[in-house]
């Protein structure tokens, strides 16, 4: 099937994409319950994290190797940029959302984390020179960001934090560049090698640095392990990164970093909706979420809309 712009298969394909991030919300907390590990614990979180990541990319290696009959390894002259790679789309992005999200609260980290739709944007227009930047784009992004606030704020409002949501926003910043990061590796190399071995390489500096973390500060293993369901959940996880980042990186390679980052903002929308579902969390849903749901469709449609549209200003030479 034909991948580039072709509007229903980049709409169905992102949209998977967006559902499997949204479940991983409600499977993150399932995750921590069953493994006896409380939101505070931080190093514990991260080593989490890197396990999953881990087996993701040992998933992605595992499943495309057998498809292709033959075991997937990375050129020497890949490793490199697999590591780069890895560098932003799973160790900064995540070390930095996680000892971020210790010090803020979930609804900030929420918002500010939507900005990495925004920084995968203004870094492939500004900075990769690889596509335009237009009114329309913007204009996207605004209507999609305001859908993000409209599910997250509370009457509590919203308030910034250096230490917790600047670190969120530099994980942000590193999904931003990593997305740009895809597109222009995937040109010349296997997107499926390089999500493998990303996690793969990713999932081991996590593992590590979160056990050395837990080591360091005297903190004790995890509590009471419910098994099968901590083993099945764990898998599930793998599983959502394994699909959800393979499969998004196949549509960067064949679309413009804008058409397809836009769908970003379904995630918290999304994971609002499964986590009411699945977590018995209905109270969040209502007027507000419906109001979310249409702002962020129209920044999809605004951003992806065929026809005529406006440089800004310092984009037309």
């Amino acid at each position: 099937m034909k991948i580039k712009n072709n509007r229903l298969t980049v709409f169905a394909g992102a949209f998977i994409c967006c559902f499997l991030w949204g479940s991983a919300f409600p499977g993150i907390k399932a995750g921590y319950r069953l493994w006896g590990i409380s939101d505070g614990d931080t190093w514990q979180i991260i080593r989490f994290a890197g396990v999953r990541f881990f087996l993701a990319g040992i998933l992605v290696i595992l499943f495309a190797s057998l498809m292709r009959r033959r075991l997937l390894l990375p050129k020497r002259g890949e490793l490199g940029k697999i590591s780069f790679l890895s560098l932003f789309q799973t160790i900064g992005q995540y070390l930095f959302f996680y000892l971020g999200l210790a010090h803020t609260t979930g609804v900030n980290s929420a918002v500010v984390d939507s900005l990495t739709n925004f920084f995968a944007i203004i870094t492939a227009c500004l900075f990769m020179k690889m596509e335009k930047l237009t009114f329309r784009k913007v204009l996207g992004c605004v209507l999609g960001f305001a859908g993000v606030l409209t599910v997250n704020l509370t009457h509590e409002g919203f308030s910034f934090s250096p230490l917790g949501d600047g670190l969120v926003a530099l994980s942000a910043l590193c999904y931003g560049i990593s997305s740009v990061l895809i597109k222009k590796y995937s040109s010349q190399h296997d997107t499926v090698i390089f999500s493998g071995y990303q996690f793969l390489f990713g999932g081991i500096v996590m593992t590590i640095a979160g056990h050395a973390g837990v080591v360091i500060s005297g903190g004790s293993s995890a509590g009471s392990v419910s098994m099968p369901g901590a083993a099945i959940i764990l898998l599930y996880l793998a599983l959502v990164s394994s699909v959800a980042y393979t499969l998004w990186g196949i549509l960067l390679k064949y679309n413009d970093v804008s058409g397809i980052s836009v769908f970003g903002f379904m995630n918290p929308v999304t994971g609002v909706l499964l986590s009411a579902i699945l977590l018995g969390e209905a109270d969040q849903l209502g007027i507000r979420y419906i109001a979310a749901l249409l702002l962020v469709t129209a920044g999809i449609i605004t951003v992806n809309r065929k026809g005529r549209d406006t440089l800004l200003p310092d984009q037309q030479n």
